[in-house]
């Protein structure tokens, strides 16, 4: 049993940690929508300070949903590191680099907090193996250096948060905070003094990233952790000082926050209160339909390790991650509108109750999942080199045509770094599944390192191969540019402009690529306006008939999306 429990590597859980964050981080526009308007807001912030440091914004336009912890963090780096960037690189785009530096801060917590958080519930006396007759078990310190290894490998592999956290917007500050809250519990059940008052900055943050969408499911979970039947119930008063710092803490933005700007704060509660509705069947049915996929593979794995550790139910490993596992699909079912935000509160909890389940596996079924992560891994490689070189070639014929269509306009090119580093990643992994299948390793981990590993080579691959074809597609710096010189040459001086039914990703790019802001006044001449080509050809656009349109754009891979901009009433 011993073999079992042998450590991986420092190195390279490192290395994965690195490749992870670091692939399709930089070297890419922001994309709509999280992503760009994340960065629109640290922009404003650091143009406007005042009232949008404090609130965010997106120039003129107030953001009042999540909360103004991102901005802050994002306009500090921005404003720490853009200059040093731009000095030593001379590029034009240094903001948008700085701006994913917290990236490293938000993964950082995360990986540390879910690693640190499993081992301290690895090494408690409830989740540790029989002792053999003979002797040979582990030890207890080796036993929880296993499971928290497997659960950061876990964390890794699961496919739902790998784009999320690589955007520069709420969600992966999220899950570090819920990833930092998960700690905090594990901690109170030695050191309760320091575990509560990181418990308190954890929820407090959380409430500061996303508003209560994000805190309350946390917030829900911690009370239920500390049930009487649990050994955490005689911590339960330390739970008044983590409620006293995260109070502390919101109260610290609010006050300020509703003196600045009462519109603000009102419009901020009627978004968090009516984001909040009694569970509608059609909602819930997809939420629980995408869910698995969000989730995987650590879904399966953690229903096994309830079941598994059922008569344990109420121990500290099992309970902690379930409850704040249940919580938050509870809260989710109450949302309006959830989707991969919501989903992200779930991953770190689903890996340690994974991670837990994995002592109780049969070789068998270990093997099984292995054959399933080789097989399924190594398909999705192969699928994105295929499509790369129907992108390039033309052949096979039918995924060329399919690709076409997406992205029309794009320009075809080989970046042969990119091709280079896709090459050894693909390498990477046949190693990889090669060390699997001949060096059979005793370690209780070996499962999730090819999961891990599988899902970090295939990112690789669409971040390298795939990415100027992606951006080309979901980036706005094109039709931003014809934007700006349209607005150039048709604007007056001191002519204002506003938007009609500009979107809030698409107002975010235009600040963000080419800092055009709008007017929040009515009486403006100059309007830009989004809508679609269908209403454009029926003259069910607004101002069909009454207004000159100066100039008329789009993205080029957009068939329906077209921007206008338009004068309205006397030249």
């Amino acid at each position: 049993m011993a073999t079992a429990t042998v450590k991986l590597p420092r190195l390279l859980l490192v290395s994965v940690g690195l490749v992870y964050i670091l692939a399709g981080l930089f070297f890419r526009d922001p994309w709509k929508t999280d992503d760009v308007v994340g960065l629109a807001t640290m922009l404003t912030a650091l143009r406007d300070g005042g009232d949008a440091m404090l609130l965010p914004q997106i120039g003129v336009l107030a953001h009042a949903q999540d909360g103004p912890l991102t901005t802050w963090v994002g306009a500090f780096f921005i404003w720490a590191f853009a200059p040093f960037i731009e000095l030593f690189t001379n590029r034009p785009d240094a903001a948008i680099i700085a701006s994913r530096l917290p990236n490293f801060l938000w993964f950082g917590i995360l990986t540390a907090s879910i690693w640190y958080g499993t081992y301290l519930l690895g090494r408690r006396p409830e989740p540790q193996p029989l002792a053999l007759p003979f002797g040979g078990e582990p030890t207890v310190r080796d036993y929880g250096r296993m499971i928290a290894d497997a659960a950061l490998m876990l964390i890794v592999a699961t496919v739902g948060i790998v784009w999320r956290m690589h955007e520069t917007s709420e969600v992966p500050a999220l899950i570090a905070f819920q990833a930092l809250a998960f700690y905090s519990v594990a901690r109170m059940l030695d050191h309760p003094a320091s575990g509560s008052i990181t418990l308190g900055f954890a929820l407090g943050a959380a409430f500061l990233t996303r508003g209560w969408i994000g805190a309350l499911p946390i917030m829900l979970a911690v009370p239920c952790i500390f049930l009487p039947r649990n050994c955490l119930w005689r911590q339960k008063h330390w739970l008044l000082l983590s409620a006293g710092i995260c109070i502390a803490l919101i109260l610290a933005w609010w006050i300020p926050a509703k003196l600045a700007n009462g519109y603000w704060i009102q419009s901020w509660v009627v978004w968090n209160t009516s984001s909040f509705v009694w569970p509608q069947y059609r909602e819930v049915l997809s939420t629980l339909r995408d869910l698995p996929w969000f989730l995987w593979p650590t879904w399966p794995l953690a229903l096994l390790a309830v079941w598994r550790w059922r008569a344990w139910l109420t121990a500290p490993h099992i309970w902690i991650p379930l409850m704040l596992t249940a919580w938050p699909l509870i809260t989710m079912l109450f949302l309006a509108d959830a989707f991969e935000p919501e989903y992200s509160l779930m991953a770190v909890p689903a890996a340690v109750l994974a991670a837990f389940s994995l002592p109780t596996l049969r070789r068998g079924v270990v093997n099984s999942l292995d054959w399933f992560a080789v097989m399924c891994f190594s398909l999705t490689t192969a699928t994105v080199w295929l499509g790369w070189i129907a992108l390039q070639t033309g052949w096979p014929e039918q995924i060329s045509h399919n690709i076409a269509r997406q992205t029309r306009g794009y320009d075809v090119f080989i970046s042969w770094p990119a091709t280079f580093i896709a090459a050894l990643g693909t390498l990477a992994w046949i190693a990889l599944v090669r060390w699997r299948l001949h060096s059979k390793p005793a370690g209780l981990w070996r499962g999730t390192v090819l999961s891990a590993g599988g899902l970090i080579v295939t990112w690789l691959l669409l971040v390298t191969l795939w990415m100027p074809a992606l951006d080309y597609v979901r980036s706005y710096r094109g039709v931003s540019a014809q934007l700006a010189a349209a607005l150039e040459t048709y604007r007056k001086p001191g002519e204002c402009v506003r938007a009609l039914a500009v979107g809030t990703g698409q107002r975010a790019s235009f600040l963000v690529f080419n800092d055009i802001d709008f007017s929040y006044e009515s009486h403006c001449t100059l309007v830009v306006q989004q809508t679609t080509a269908h209403h454009i050809a029926i003259g069910a656009a607004a101002y069909s008939d009454s207004a000159t349109v100066l100039w008329e754009g789009r993205r080029g891979a957009d068939r329906h999306e077209v921007f206008r901009l338009l004068r309205i009433g006397n030249p």
